[in-house]
């Protein structure tokens, strides 16, 4: 009986612990750390001050037993907490839910007192994409775990768009459109971040009604964490997208179709200066709000990737002061946030006189722009900064979830110090519009954690990332990552990104735009630095992940070594030289797919598995698997083939090794038979084939297999002398 005493007094005593405090602030960081840590939680203490400056700020210290944090608000404890974890425990908190927190038995003490100050206030994260090629199948309880990463990463203006189209659907109903034509309009669930930028309607379509409402009720639940734990969600308004029915309801309004985006159909755009754009902007902001209230900062981004109805500078700023007209009627404390990926890829229409007409439309400070792409250019600098109005600085770093190891840090370093100090006031926030969470987390722990040092010394920043991987001192690991960092981390992310191995088969150069196998370092680097890992083995998750990842990438970028020597084989009408590259290119494909294999991000099959969970029929989960399929390979059309090209489990044994063979089989048969190959025709035949890939139904493991440390030290073996002798150089 006293046991049972015992036992419910400590479980009264954690639930008191998480919150018995009066300060919801405290509440909040104090329930975040129970969900991380557990039972380890109860070794903090939290304490919420305000700050003397208005600066966000944290102060970590010992305090008897105890590790004490204080902060200004759940935000920047949260980042304390995190501070105390990287550098002193060694533990290292994924984006990922089903990432393991792998903690030691007994937390180390804080060994003096530091405080840290952020260095610019607002710091944004996502990107439409990213509700597509990470997040379509999400449920709450990855939301859940992301929300609480974000905040450890002081991440305080989330772009907060999910459960639109449940407010789109009444918004048009009230319209005059009926279920079905609504739900035709939507796409289908992995491709509606570009309907959402009015970039394609319908695709995938008709989405589920089940899907609008699970969607309304998750959204309900981001957004209450999010203002839990000190963020300001961003959430979406009308920006003059509309579905043609409209058009044909309402012939008397100004709408237009935009220019035609990758082959698809154009969409509408109504006029910011008609009458009925305010009526649609009220309706949707009255119903968004009553759902899932608002922080006054709203995301409206028209024309992405396409032309508007005129380039005049006077239409230009008439669409955006209207725009903003129609924000401020609704909520008089309104402010639109722009993404600025427009001015960038459309760089050549958008010059200054345009520019200029369309951002001074809108009052001073009322129009918050995010420099999309500033690894590779920065916006700002190219249009006077933005005629004054306020920007975000931010790295972009991945398309489509392709899984390249990409991402400068010493450059990135470099742009952002001349940022801080070349910039006038209007630069208010760094953040980072990923397409997808990729393969080199690194990258953006470093961003977030840049705001809260004024230098950073790039050597000992690779070093502590090593000891974090590995969960310890480990001078093998420290090597690598600085080897890893200086000579093969030394490229910023392009659009099109792929091995050879994800590539489209060709004989000479890479089958298809999205795919271009390009790297601007040595394979011989990434092999020494894959050397180094395996000297002295972690047991630590992250570790393995690390092996996977490099080692994956590692043999995509000899695979083009293989492909060049069945080409030259071909050419000499050599057999036996030929199949004896293919059975090299079958071990490699055998090989990469048993390493994938071992770690769950890099599994098709969890992503299969996750999209069919939302059916609740046969034809339902075959739905959302077909759409699955489809975002990660021909996309919705061959102009967009292989954009999201990945290396998974899965997608290389049952996608990208089967292109392959087909491709080595027909070549080498028309050797055989003295006939001339004819790649028009085959690349035809395989599109028939890449088309039926995506109505199947095969199922893959959606939990790994294998030990990971087993199948990099047996790749190592096999494949390091010809990696050695690699004679592929690919630029970028």
């Amino acid at each position: 009986m006293k046991k049972i005493y015992k036992l419910l007094l400590v479980i009264a005593l954690t639930m008191c612990f998480m919150g018995c405090s009066s300060d919801p602030e405290i509440d909040a960081v104090e329930q975040l750390t129970q969900r991380i840590l557990h039972e380890q939680a109860a070794n903090f203490v939290f304490h919420h001050k305000n700050a003397d400056d208005e600066k966000d700020f944290f102060t970590l210290e010992q305090v008897d037993k105890k590790i004490s944090i204080t902060g200004n608000n759940s935000n920047s404890m949260a980042v304390g907490l995190n501070y105390y974890l990287k550098n002193y425990a060694k533990v290292y908190v994924s984006w990922y839910a089903h990432a393991a927190v792998e903690t030691p038995e007994v937390l180390p003490p804080v060994s003096e007192k530091i405080t840290k100050k952020a260095m610019i206030a607002d710091r944004f994260f996502l990107n439409y994409c990213t509700y597509g090629y990470t997040m379509p199948w999400w449920t709450w309880k990855d939301w859940s775990h992301f929300i609480d990463w974000m905040a450890l990463n002081g991440i305080n203006m989330p772009l907060s768009i999910t459960g639109q189209e449940a407010v789109w659907y009444e918004v048009w109903k009230e319209f005059g459109m009926s279920d079905q034509e609504i739900r035709s309009y939507f796409s289908g669930p992995a491709h509606l971040p570009w309907h959402r930028m009015a970039n394609l309607d319908g695709f995938g379509g008709p989405l589920p009604m089940l899907w609008l409402e699970n969607q309304k009720e998750l959204q309900k639940k981001i957004v209450e964490r999010e203002r839990m734990l000190g963020m300001t969600p961003i959430l979406p308004a009308f920006s003059g997208h509309v579905p043609q029915k409209i058009a044909e309801k309402f012939p008397d309004a100004d709408i237009k179709q935009l220019s035609s985006w990758c082959g698809f159909e154009p969409t509408y755009f109504l006029n910011a200066q008609d009458s009925l754009f305010g009526q649609i902007q009220k309706s949707f902001l009255d119903k968004q709000t009553q759902l899932y209230g608002t922080n006054h900062i709203y995301g409206l981004d028209p024309f992405n990737e396409m032309d508007p109805p005129s380039w005049e500078p006077d239409y230009l700023k008439n669409v955006s002061e209207n725009i903003y007209k129609s924000l401020q009627s609704v909520d008089e404390q309104a402010k639109w946030l722009q993404m600025t990926w427009v001015f960038y890829y459309k760089r050549k229409h958008w010059n200054k006189e345009r520019l200029s007409a369309y951002l001074t439309a809108v009052p001073q400070d009322q129009l918050l722009l995010l420099d999309y792409f500033c690894e590779n250019t920065e916006v700002w600098r190219l249009s006077d900064g933005f005629f004054g109005q306020p920007y975000i600085w931010c790295y972009l770093g991945n398309f489509g979830g392709n899984t390249m190891l990409i991402g400068n840090i010493n450059e990135m370093e470099s742009k952002l110090s001349k940022a801080f100090s070349e910039s006038e006031e209007n630069l208010i926030g760094i953040g980072s519009t990923l397409e997808s969470f990729d393969c080199s987390p690194q990258i953006y722990e470093y961003l977030f954690e840049r705001v809260w040092e004024e230098k950073v010394d790039i050597t000992e920043w690779s070093q502590k990332w090593a000891e974090l991987r590995s969960g310890g001192v480990n001078p093998s690991a420290e090597e690598a990552w600085e080897l890893l960092i200086d000579s093969v981390y030394v490229d910023w992310s392009y659009y099109g990104l792929g091995t050879q191995l994800n590539a489209r088969p060709t004989l000479e150069g890479h089958g298809t735009y999205y795919t271009k196998p390009y790297y601007s370092y040595s394979n011989k680097n990434l092999l020494e630095a894959y050397r180094l890992l395996l000297e002295n083995p972690s047991k630590r998750e992250t570790y393995n992940y690390d092996l996977v990842n490099l080692g994956s990438q590692l043999l995509g970028n000899y695979f083009m070594d293989i492909r060049n020597q069945f080409t030259i084989a071909f050419k000499a009408k050599d057999v036996a030289m030929m199949e004896q590259s293919v059975a090299e290119a079958n071990q490699l494909f055998e090989d990469v797919d048993a390493l994938l294999a071992t770690n769950k991000s890099f599994l098709l099959g969890k992503w299969i598995e996750d999209a069919r969970s939302f059916g609740t029929t046969a034809d339902e989960k075959n739905y959302y698997e077909k759409n699955a399929r489809t975002l990660l390979t021909i996309w919705g059309g061959p102009i967009l083939n292989d954009y999201a090209n990945r290396m998974w489990s899965g997608l290389v044994s049952n996608y990208y090794a089967k292109r392959w063979n087909l491709f080595f089989n027909a070549v080498i048969q028309s050797v055989k038979e003295n006939k001339a190959f004819d790649e028009n025709d085959f690349s035809q035949k395989l599109t028939l084939w890449e088309n039926e890939w995506c109505d199947d139904t095969t199922s893959f493991a959606p939990q790994p297999e294998g030990n990971a440390l087993q199948k990099a030290q047996e790749i190592y073996q096999r494949w390091n002398e010809n990696v050695s002798q690699s004679s592929v150089s690919q630029k970028i």
